[in-house]
């Protein structure tokens, strides 16, 4: 299983293939801001990565960084990404103090079309 270490937090084991926002809101249950309920419509999910960011990147990420000018090395959106490796991440976007009714899905949304970065 990948570990999923979060900067001044701790490392937790996630089932491989599991989204990371998911993965920081549920296994880690780190404040981890997502608007859109995880569906690459806002950039709220942003992740800073310390080491094992992945190469790939979903066509939808992809756009949305750019259509937003985030272009900061290692800013990826937690809705966009598959825990497929040990990776060491900085939330930079916590939840305000209201719970976000609209839980991310299990699948990546809308459905992944990866691309390079």
């Amino acid at each position: 299983m990948p570990q999923l270490t979060i900067d001044s937090l701790g490392t937790y084991e996630i089932p491989a293939g599991r989204r990371l926002i998911n993965a920081i809101i549920d296994d880690a249950r780190a404040d981890q801001h997502y608007s859109c309920g995880g569906q690459a419509r806002c950039t709220t999910c942003r992740v800073q990565f310390i080491t094992g960011e992945p190469s790939k990147i979903t066509q939808a990420e992809k756009d949305l960084l750019v259509q937003s000018k985030i272009t900061e090395p290692g800013i990826r959106l937690s809705c966009q990404i598959e825990c497929d490796r040990d990776m060491t991440i900085k939330v930079i976007s916590p939840k305000p103090p209201a719970k976000n009714p609209n839980h991310p899905a299990d699948e990546i949304v809308p459905p992944a079309v990866w691309t390079t970065k």
